[in-house]
């Protein structure tokens, strides 16, 4: 059999990709095949396509999520027809991803579809989802509640940070988001938001002292000066959970948050988390965290022909909510 496929090719002094028709011959190492429904459109995939220092290998298949059914496979815990998901791990930098119409990939990255998502709505999730839930199970397993004040979260628009303002709102918080997109004000407030601040109030330098506690916790997709800031008006308490570099790499602090009011800097780990805490994050993207904006405006859906264009949008900040391919 035949499918198309969203193919990359890295050389020595240049990057390009071409849609093409491959033969099971492509197909890597793995004991499950996919026919693949839904992939998705994370920042990751956007850098891998058009930077290419995350491709370890030549030619790749991009797209780190992908969701199907079981076309067939040699681990018994996985049968013929069912629906399964698979996020992160190695999928889409080195090793060929969901930007196919079939996948082969290693069953222990396979997880199968919890009840209450379909698989249209797994991919609106996909690793933005799974990284939102994580770091709100994080910030919970640290001692956040809702009555203990607001939560910040910078890069709002995006798809952590969009997807974070829903279920933090559904779960009862006050939370504040961050945009530099002065137009978007009003989608945020409808999604979840409380209140809605300028990127630039969230950009100050890192003072050497803290600033005036103002948050109970954030969900931080985007790292730089924005997190410098965030831990310097955190809380006495307070946690930060940090999924993201969007905003760069470097963090400007000192010792004073952590000694002076005992916060938390919390790392989220998407691509290489335990099994556990991949599925307990799953249930709860298809129960109490299950968000409630699957029918936005902001859900798009794209073909293969069309990623290309995504993805120079999505590096270019001009991107809201969350981008679906179809295969």
């Amino acid at each position: 059999m035949s499918y198309k496929a969203f193919v990359l090719y890295k050389e020595e002094n240049s990057l390009h990709h071409k849609i093409e028709n491959l033969e099971e011959a492509y197909w890597q190492d793995g004991d499950i095949w996919i026919d693949v429904a839904y992939s998705s459109v994370n920042y990751k995939d956007a850098y891998v396509v058009k930077d290419g220092s995350l491709a370890e290998k030549s030619p790749l298949i991009p797209g780190i999520d992908l969701a199907g059914t079981v076309r067939e496979s040699n681990n018994p815990s996985f049968q013929k027809g069912q629906a399964v998901i698979a996020t992160s791990y190695r999928i889409g930098t080195g090793h060929h991803g969901g930007y196919a119409q079939v996948a082969r990939i290693p069953s222990e990255w396979v997880i199968p579809l919890p009840d209450g998502l379909t698989l249209k709505e797994a991919m609106i999730l996909g690793t933005a989802g799974l990284t939102a839930a994580l770091s709100i199970q994080k910030l919970e397993n640290n001692g956040l509640t809702p009555d203990q004040g607001p939560v910040v979260v910078p890069g709002a628009t995006g798809g952590v940070g969009s997807l974070a303002v829903n279920m933090l709102s559904n779960l009862g918080y006050e939370v504040i988001a961050g945009t530099g997109k002065d137009d978007k004000k009003q989608y945020l407030l409808q999604i979840g938001a409380s209140e809605v601040v300028n990127r630039q109030d969230l950009q100050e330098e890192a003072p050497s002292s803290p600033q005036k506690a103002k948050w109970a916790g954030a969900v931080d997709p985007v790292g730089g000066n924005t997190l410098s800031y965030i831990l310097n008006t955190l809380k006495r308490g307070g946690s930060v959970a940090t999924s993201g570099f969007t905003a760069g790499t470097n963090v400007q602090t000192t010792v004073f948050p952590f000694i002076g009011r005992g916060v938390n800097w919390l790392g989220i780990d998407s691509v290489t988390c335990s099994m556990k805490e991949r599925t307990d994050a799953w249930h709860r993207l298809a129960t109490d965290l299950k968000p409630t904006i699957f029918q936005n405006e902001s859900i798009q859906e794209v073909t293969l022909e069309e990623l290309d264009h995504v993805f120079e949008a999505m590096l270019a900040g001009k991107t809201t909510g969350r981008t679906i391919v179809a295969l």
